[in-house]
């Protein structure tokens, strides 16, 4: 994983970016992850507008219209059609039934800490959250800490 400089960002049509908050981050180290790596470059941490739920194993970001913001990181996709094929696999997205997927792939907006701004691919929580509790932080890795290492 290397860093590029965050001056060239920019909002694409396409999104060549995707957007990490939950055990896809890197300090998470999973299997999934580590298939996509080789075509992922760091871009810096950010948020975007949504709320943060815990699950269990694993968060779920939902849409918010309230100012609610979830962390994560932002990275360059390499190869976007087969580093979004791992992922869909990965979130149970499905492209074709999209109703019927765990997570929905959504375009949205990543604000960086250094106020650059781009457009970048999100997978949101597309189920029922239950009795779900809410990270306040909206920060994964934060509500994870006093709990469990994030690799397990």
């Amino acid at each position: 994983m290397r860093e590029r400089p965050l001056s060239r960002i920019t909002e694409h049509p396409l999104a060549k970016h995707v957007f990490f908050y939950g055990t896809l981050m890197s300090p998470f180290n999973r299997p999934g992850r580590q298939r996509v790596d080789p075509h992922l470059t760091y871009m810096g941490r950010g948020t975007i507008n949504a709320s943060l739920f815990d699950l269990g194993i694993y968060p779920a970001a939902v849409p918010a219209v309230d100012g609610s913001v979830v962390w994560g990181e932002l990275y360059e996709m390499a190869e976007q059609a087969g580093v979004l094929a791992v992922l869909d696999e990965i979130e149970g997205y499905r492209p074709d039934e999209p109703d019927r997927s765990l997570y929905a792939r959504t375009l949205t907006q990543v604000m960086l800490e250094s106020g650059d701004a781009c457009q970048a691919w999100v997978y949101l929580y597309n189920a029922p959250l239950g009795q779900a509790q809410r990270i306040v932080s909206g920060d994964y890795l934060e509500h994870v800490k006093g709990d469990r290492e994030p690799d397990q």
